[in-house]
C-alpha cells in the first residue's frame, strides 16, 4: 500500500505547492509583459484596449414613435420595473412553494438534499475565486500595465467581472433552493392520484427560476446602460460578460461531472445488487439527488444567466463597432433592451395563459400526457414573443432610417424565435418516450443487449445532428436573405448582425426555456424523494394522510405518475440543450466579428488573411476540432474515474440486511467523492482551455480566428450529437421501466448500461461546450489584442516565446486531465484494485484512512 500512501498526500499539503507553481508562472509572464510596458505606452494607451474603450452614446435624445426626445430612455426605465416584477414573481413563488403541504418524511429528505447541495455550492464558490484570480491577473497586466488605462477603469472591469460571476453563482443558489422545495411537494402531490398538481408545481418552480434569472441579468445590464457614464459602460459590459462566462463554465463543468459520477455510481448498484431505483439503503442515492441539482439546476441556471448576458454584450459591441451614426447606435441599443423587456412580459403572459388552459383541461383528469402542456407553453410563448417583438420594434424603430428597418429586424429575430420552438420539437423526435428512435433503442436492446442499445443511441444522436443542423442553417439563411434587403446602408457586415439577432431570437422565450429545463431535475428528485422517504412503511400512514391532509392515498398510481412525469422531464431537459448550444455558436459569430473588425481596421485592410489561402487560418480551423475532442474526452474521463471510486466505496459499505436507510455518514462520503473529482476535473479542463486561448491568440491572430470558428462549428455538432444520443438512452430506460414494467430483468440491466454511457454524453460533455465556446471567444478578444499590441511594438519574438510557454502549460493540463485522473488498478486481480485520488483532490487524511479501511474490508 505504499504507492497509495504516496499518491494520496492530503490536498492541504499539495495544493499550496501547485498553486504556488501556477502563481509563479503568472508572475513570470507578468514580469515579461511589464518589461515591454514602456514601449507599448509610447504608442498611446487610448489606441489599444479593444472593446473596453468603446463608448456608449447618450440615450437622452432617443425618441420612440410618437414620443419626444428622451422617451427611449424612459422606455428603458420602465424596463427596470419589468425586472423588479420578475424578481418579485420569483420571490412569491418561493414563498408559495415553501407553504405547500408536504409530509415530514418527504420534507426531511428534501432538506437533506438541500444541505448537501449547499455544502457543494460553498466549495464551488471558493474554487471559483481561485479561477477568477487567473482572469483578474490578465486584466490587470493588460489593461493596467500595458494599455495604461486609468486604474479606476481597470478596477471597474475587475469589479464587473465579479458582478457577472456573482450573478451566475446567485441564480444557481436560488435555483437549488426553489427546486428542493418543489421536489418534496411534487412527490407529496402524487399521493392524491391527481396528475395536474404534479405538473403545476415543477412548472411553477421552473418559471420562477427563469423569471429571476432573466430579470437579474437584464437589470444589471440596464443599470450599466442607464446610470454609468458612456465612456466606462463598454468596460463594464466586457467585465460583466467575462465574469459570468467564467462562473457558468466552472459551474457547468463541475456540476456535469458531479451529477454523472453520482448517477452512474447509484445506477450500477441496481445491476450489482438487484435493488430498486432510489433504494434508501444505497448511500449513492443522496449524492444522485444532489447531482440532479448540481448538474441539472446549478449548471443550467448559471449557463442561462451567462448566455443571455454574453449575447447581449455581443450585440452591443457589434452596434458600437459596425454602425457609424451615433443616433442610430443609440436607437438600436434602446431597441435591443426594450425588446428584451417585452420578451420577459411575453413569457409571463404565456405562462399564465397556458396554466389557465391546463387547469381547465386537466382539472379532473385521472391521467394525461405530461409533455402536452409543456409543448403548448413553448409554442404559445413563441407566438406571443413574435407579436411582442414586432410591436416593440415598431414603437422604437418605426421612424428610423427609411421606415422599413423595424420589420426587417423583427423578421430576423423571429427566425431565432421560431428556432427556439422548432428545435425542441426536433429534439423530441429523437429523445421522447414516444419517439420511434427511442423505441428503436428499446427494440435493439431486447435482442442485442447493451451492445445494440448503445449502437442505436449513437444512430439517434447522429441523425439528430443532421436535422437540427439543417434547421439552424435554414433559419440563419433566411435571416441572411433579409439582411441583404438594405441593412448595409445602416451598418457594416449586416449578415453578421443578422446572425447575432438570430441568437437573440433563440433566447426570446428566456424564462420559459429555463422553466422547461428546470422541470426535469424537480421531477427526477420527486421520484427519489418518494422512495427515500419510506413513507409507505410509516405505521398508520393511510389514516394519517386522510386525517391531516384529506388524502385518499393511491400508492401504485402515485409511483406510476412520478415515473411518467420524470420521462417528460427527461425529454424537456434534452430540448433546452441544443437551444443553448445553438445560441453559443450563432452568437459567437458576432463576437468573432468584433475581433475581425479590430484586426482589419474596420474591414479596411488585411482581408486576404481571412482566406483559406492564408495558411494560419486553415491551421486554426484544424486545431479547434482537436481541442473540442480533447475536452469531451477529458470530461468523460473525470466522470469515469470518479464513478469508479464511487462504485468502489458504495460496494464496500452498502448494507442490505437489517437496515432501512444508508447512514448519513456514508451518503456524505459519496458526495465528497463526487465533489473531489468534479473540482479536479474542472481545474484541469478550465486551465487547459485558459492557456490554450492565450497560446493560440499569441501564435497568429488569424490562426486564432480560424480556431474560434472551428470550436464553434465542431462544438455545435459534437454537443447536439452527444446530448440527443444521451437523451435517447435515458428515455429508452424509462420506456423499459414504465411502459414495459420490466425492472430487474436483463432488458432493464442492458438499458441501464446504455443510460450510464449517455449520462456523461448529455449532462457533462455536451452542455459544458456552450460556456466553453463563449468564454474562449470573450477572453480571446482580450488575448488577441494583447498579442497584436506587443507584436506591433516590436516584441514579436517575445509573443511567440510566450505562445510556446502557454501552449506547453495547456499541454500539461491536457496530459494531466487523463494521466492525473486515470484509474490506478490492477487489470488481473480485482482484489488489488486501488484508486489513486487525483493530484489536487479535496480529501482529508481521515477520509483517506476510511477509504483504505473500506478497501481492506472488501479484500
Amino acid at each position: 500500500m505504499s504507492t497509495r500512501t504516496e499518491s494520496t498526500v492530503p490536498a492541504s499539503h499539495r495544493r499550496p505547492r501547485r498553486l504556488a507553481a501556477l502563481t509563479g508562472l503568472a508572475g513570470l509572464v507578468g514580469l515579461a509583459l511589464t518589461g515591454c510596458s514602456s514601449e507599448s505606452s509610447a504608442s498611446g494607451g487610448e489606441s489599444h484596449g479593444g472593446e473596453v474603450n468603446l463608448e456608449v452614446p447618450s440615450l437622452s435624445d432617443v425618441a420612440i414613435v410618437g414620443g419626444d426626445a428622451g422617451s427611449g430612455r424612459l422606455l428603458l426605465l420602465l424596463g427596470l420595473v419589468v425586472c423588479a416584477m420578475g424578481l418579485l414573481f420569483g420571490y412569491l413563488v418561493y414563498r408559495q412553494l415553501k407553504t405547500l403541504p408536504v409530509h415530514p418524511t418527504m420534507g426531511e429528505v428534501a432538506d437533506l438534499i438541500f444541505t448537501t447541495c449547499k455544502a457543494y455550492l460553498l466549495k464551488q464558490g471558493k474554487f471559483l475565486m481561485v479561477l477568477w484570480a487567473f482572469i483578474a491577473a490578465v486584466i490587470v497586466v493588460y489593461y493596467g500595465v500595458l494599455v495604461e488605462l486609468p486604474w479606476g477603469k481597470v478596477a471597474i472591469v475587475i469589479a464587473f467581472s465579479l458582478v457577472g460571476m456573482a450573478g451566475s453563482y446567485s441564480v444557481a443558489w436560488f435555483g437549488i433552493r426553489v427546486n428542493t422545495f418543489a421536489n418534496a411537494r411534487t412527490a407529496f402531490a402524487s399521493l392524491s392520484g391527481k396528475p395536474l398538481p404534479m405538473h403545476r408545481i415543477p412548472m411553477k418552480s421552473g418559471m420562477s427560476i427563469g423569471m429571476v434569472l432573466i430579470s437579474l441579468e437584464l437589470l444589471t445590464m440596464l443599470v450599466i446602460l442607464l446610470f454609468l457614464p458612456g465612456d466606462i459602460a463598454g468596460a463594464c459590459f466586457i467585465g460583466f460578460a467575462i465574469g459570468e462566462s467564467l462562473g457558468a463554465a466552472a459551474l457547468r463543468i463541475a456540476g456535469g461531472i458531479f451529477t454523472k459520477i453520482a448517477d452512474i455510481g447509484s445506477d450500477l448498484m441496481k445491476i450489482a445488487f438487484k435493488i430498486k431505483e432510489d433504494d434508501a439503503r444505497n448511500p449513492g442515492v443522496i449524492a444522485d439527488c444532489t447531482g440532479d441539482n448540481a448538474g441539472d439546476s446549478v449548471g443550467p441556471s448559471a449557463d442561462g444567466f451567462e448566455t443571455y448576458g454574453v449575447t447581449g454584450v455581443a450585440l452591443v459591441t457589434f452596434v458600437l463597432l459596425a454602425v457609424d451614426s451615433t443616433a442610430i447606435q443609440a436607437s438600436l441599443l434602446v431597441w435591443i433592451f426594450a425588446v428584451r423587456a417585452i420578451m420577459v412580459i411575453a413569457s409571463a403572459i404565456s405562462y399564465l395563459a397556458n396554466d389557465a388552459w391546463a387547469r381547465a383541461k386537466y382539472a379532473s383528469a385521472e391521467r394525461f400526457d405530461f409533455e402536452a402542456p409543456l409543448s403548448s407553453l413553448v409554442w404559445i410563448t413563441s407566438v406571443v414573443s413574435i407579436l411582442g417583438t414586432f410591436g416593440m420594434t415598431y414603437v422604437v424603430l418605426g421612424e428610423v432610417g427609411d421606415g422599413s428597418l423595424w420589420w426587417k429586424l423583427s423578421a430576423i429575430i423571429s427566425c431565432g424565435t421560431i428556432a427556439g420552438a422548432l428545435i425542441p420539437e426536433l429534439v423530441k423526435v429523437f429523445t421522447s418516450t414516444k419517439s420511434r428512435h427511442t423505441q428503436e433503442v428499446v427494440k435493439s436492446t431486447r435482442q442485442g443487449g447493451a451492445s445494440l442499445n448503445i449502437l442505436s443511441g449513437l444512430v439517434a444522436g447522429n441523425f439528430s445532428a443532421y436535422y437540427l443542423g439543417m434547421a439552424i442553417v435554414a433559419l440563419m439563411g433566411a435571416a441572411f436573405l433579409i439582411s441583404e434587403q438594405g441593412l448595409d446602408e445602416v451598418m457594416l457586415a449586416p449578415a453578421v448582425f443578422a446572425f447575432g439577432l438570430v441568437a437573440f431570437g433563440f433566447l426570446s422565450m428566456g424564462p420559459v426555456t429555463i422553466a422547461v429545463d428546470s422541470y426535469g431535475p424537480v421531477t427526477d428528485n420527486a421520484q427519489s424523494v418518494y422512495e427515500l422517504s419510506l413513507i409507505e412503511e410509516v405505521e398508520g400512514i393511510d389514516a394519517e394522510l386522510k386525517k391531516d391532509f384529506g388524502i385518499d392515498v393511491q400508492w401504485d398510481k402515485a409511483k406510476q405518475m412520478l415515473e411518467e412525469n420524470d420521462g417528460a422531464g427527461n425529454t424537456f431537459k434534452a430540448t433546452a440543450k441544443p437551444v443553448l448550444i445553438g445560441t453559443a455558436v450563432v452568437g459567437a459569430t458576432t463576437m468573432i466579428f468584433s475581433i475581425i473588425m479590430a484586426l482589419t481596421d474596420g474591414l479596411q485592410e488585411g482581408l486576404g488573411n481571412l482566406s483559406l489561402m492564408h495558411a494560419p487560418l486553415l491551421l486554426g480551423l484544424i486545431t479547434g476540432g482537436a481541442v473540442i475532442f480533447w475536452f469531451t474526452g477529458a470530461s468523460i474521463q473525470a466522470v469515469t474515474t470518479g464513478s469508479y471510486r464511487a462504485v468502489e466505496f458504495i460496494k464496500s459499505t452498502i448494507k442490505l440486511d437489517g437496515v432501512t436507510k444508508a447512514s448519513a455518514e456514508d451518503s456524505r462520503k459519496v458526495v465528497e467523492i463526487c465533489t473531489q473529482y468534479a473540482q479536479q476535473g474542472m481545474l484541469n479542463m478550465f486551465l487547459g482551455i485558459f492557456f490554450s486561448t492565450l497560446a493560440f491568440a499569441f501564435v497568429e491572430p488569424f490562426f486564432f480566428i480560424g480556431y474560434l470558428i472551428s470550436i464553434a462549428i465542431v462544438g455545435l455538432y459534437q454537443a447536439i450529437f452527444m446530448a440527443n444520443a444521451g437523451g435517447a438512452w435515458d428515455n429508452a430506460k424509462k420506456i423499459v421501466e414504465v411502459d414495459l414494467h420490466a425492472k430487474g430483468t436483463a432488458l432493464h440491466d442492458a438499458s441501464i448500461v446504455g443510460d450510464t454511457v449517455g449520462d456523461p454524453y448529455k449532462d457533462t460533455s455536451s452542455v459544458a461546450l456552450n460556456p466553453v465556446i463563449k468564454f474562449t471567444t470573450l477572453f480571446g478578444m482580450l488575448a488577441v489584442e494583447l498579442g497584436v499590441m506587443l507584436t506591433n511594438d516590436g516584441n514579436g519574438t517575445l509573443v511567440h516565446v510566450l505562445a510556446g510557454v502557454f501552449f506547453l502549460t495547456s499541454a500539461y493540463f491536457v496530459w494531466r486531465s487523463f494521466y492525473g485522473m486515470r484509474i490506478q488498478a490492477s487489470m488481473t486481480d480485482e482484489s488489488d484494485a486501488e484508486t489513486v485520488a487525483p493530484d489536487d483532490a479535496d480529501v482529508t487524511p481521515a477520509a483517506l484512512d476510511e477509504a483504505a479501511d473500506a478497501e481492506k474490508a472488501e479484500v
